[in-house]
């Protein structure tokens, strides 16, 4: 992370001796913009915040463990409304591994969480539209069923 700070001082310091009244007007449009979706982002952590202390692990792996159609949508539903990091998910799938939930429902539960935002849907379709957002999030899903499927049948 520090190594990403050293490298956003070095461009904005070569950007204000290249041109100070363009990077001046670059740093205002951005902090503009940054205010303007502010209030969006504010809601949709709110959400995350409310959905993460309500979904607690113990519930999690009631829901998802064993195999079979019930614990695979439901893996890919709260996948996908669900939003925890990668170092968080890992670990909670091996737990969930370790109490019985198969191969399938945890593929279907990673790979759901990482590609599909349903919660993040407002922000993504402020920069992208509605169609957009709604394609990509649709064709996320489609390809986590495909992964979880091909997981299943690679590793049974």
């Amino acid at each position: 992370m520090t190594v990403l700070w050293i490298i956003t001082a070095g461009a904005l310091l070569a950007s204000l001796v290249a041109d100070r009244r363009k990077t001046r007007a670059s740093l205002i449009k951005g902090l503009r913009m940054f205010w303007g979706i502010l209030p969006l982002l504010v809601g949709v952590l709110a959400l995350v915040s409310l959905v993460l202390a309500a979904v607690t692990p113990e519930m999690l792996q009631h829901l998802l463990s064993g195999s079979g159609p019930l614990p695979f949508f439901t893996a890919l539903g709260i996948g996908s409304i669900a939003l925890m990091p990668g170092f968080i998910a890992y670990p909670l799938a091996g737990l969930l591994r370790q109490n019985g939930a198969s191969t399938p429902v945890l593929a279907a539960f990673i790979t759901s969480l990482m590609m599909v935002g349903v919660l993040t849907l407002p922000v993504e379709a402020r920069f992208f539209g509605w169609r957009v957002s709604l394609l990509r999030n649709g064709l996320a899903l489609v390809g986590a069923v495909l992964i979880a499927a091909g997981m299943a049948w690679v590793l049974p």
